[in-house]
């Protein structure tokens, strides 16, 4: 029976992907010697904000998320970041293989809303793997699943996360509004001329900054 560990050594953006995608290098070790037919992993990534600290100006950015900082020793619960399937190929004692995860620009969204409330540091990912193993036994293939206890503790940089950013949306961000609300911006943007969406946001806010 073979004995499985997981380790994620590495994290960057992946070069090729049409829409923003972190690129994690996931190693797979077995401790017994038999040789590994094949692994349908499934991971879970989960984000634990409880696991890092915050300045000022991040705390301020995270009430919506989160409420005010005397609350977050009740408020800072893990946020589910993505679930992805990994088909692991034949090895013998260890394997890097390379696991894309998606990620959303949509800041509506509670994870990227986490991420652009941080300045720079760490964010805590856990990996949590499931999923089944096929290995070469003393009568051909045979099948283990994969232990549910098994999970990685990973520190992903917020550089990273913005390089994935700055990727497909170099400088900007992306920003969800309503049917209506769209239209009322594009008669905005007609009768005050300005060329593109950032200058039409920015002419509006002037109308109602004192």
């Amino acid at each position: 029976m073979p004995e499985l560990s997981f380790e994620c050594t590495a994290a960057e953006p992946e070069p090729y992907a049409v829409s923003p995608s972190l690129l994690c290098t996931l190693r797979l070790n077995e401790a017994t010697g038999v040789r590994m037919h094949t692994v349908a992993l499934r991971v879970q990534l989960r984000i634990e904000p409880q696991r890092r600290g915050y300045s000022a100006n991040e705390a301020g950015r995270l009430t919506d998320l989160f409420g005010e900082p005397s609350r977050w020793g009740e408020t800072l619960k893990p946020m589910q970041l993505a679930t992805v399937g990994v088909m692991v190929p034949s090895f013998t004692d260890s394997i890097e293989v390379p696991m894309p995860v998606p990620l959303t620009a949509d800041t509506e969204v509670a994870t990227s809303k986490y991420f652009h409330g941080l300045d720079d540091g760490e964010i805590p990912l856990l990996m949590l793997f499931s999923g089944t193993a096929f290995y070469h036994g003393g009568t051909g293939i045979q099948v283990e699943l994969v232990p549910w206890h098994l999970e990685v503790n990973y520190r992903l940089p917020v550089r990273v996360w913005r390089a994935v950013m700055d990727q497909h949306f170099p400088n900007s961000t992306w920003l969800p509004v309503r049917t209506e609300t769209l239209t009322e911006l594009q008669r905005y943007q007609a009768q005050r001329g300005t060329m593109n969406w950032d200058e039409t946001l920015a002419d509006l806010i002037k109308q109602v900054t004192p």
